[in-house]
């Protein structure tokens, strides 16, 4: 099977996706908090008004992490060229082996591009860590499965 640009713009798109829907996700939860948030404060209920703007904040706060975490992703796919192609994997590489396919960027699952099946793993997965640095006919053992790198780009 022939790599082609399209693939590759595809799977980045997909990508691209997938943090935009959980970015929404997360802004969503931000505001419906902040509603929360302004509906205690005119509540004056004593300790139970506390405990219940303490809830909302923690969760506030835990909306913030995730959200700032997603940015840090966006930015990272910002920075993947799908123009560029190396017969090296990494970062950014469309990976076909002898067992899956990858597609090296972000964390984002199991990925369909037309017939063939991809999965978008982080650089910092352990399937990434073995793959990167690799060429065409590698061999890589991961969970005691053998297989080869058939096609990188």
């Amino acid at each position: 099977m022939k790599i082609t640009q399209s693939i590759k713009s595809s799977l980045h798109n997909q990508c691209v996706q997938f943090t935009q829907s959980r970015l929404d996700t997360i802004s969503n939860t931000i505001e419906e908090l902040q509603e929360s948030l302004t509906s205690e404060t005119k509540s004056s209920a004593g300790d139970k008004h506390e405990t219940g703007r303490a809830m909302v904040q923690l969760e506030r706060e835990k909306a913030g992490k995730q959200l700032a975490q997603i940015q840090k992703i966006n930015q990272l796919l910002v920075k993947i060229s799908t123009e560029k192609q190396s017969k090296i994997i990494g970062l950014g590489s469309v990976v076909f082996t002898t067992k899956a396919n990858y597609y090296i960027a972000i964390s984002a699952g199991e990925l369909q591009v037309d017939s063939s099946k991809f999965y978008a793993i982080a650089a910092n997965t352990p399937i990434a860590q073995l793959l990167l640095g690799k060429t065409i006919g590698d061999n890589i053992v991961f969970r005691e499965q053998e297989f080869t790198v058939t096609e990188v780009y």
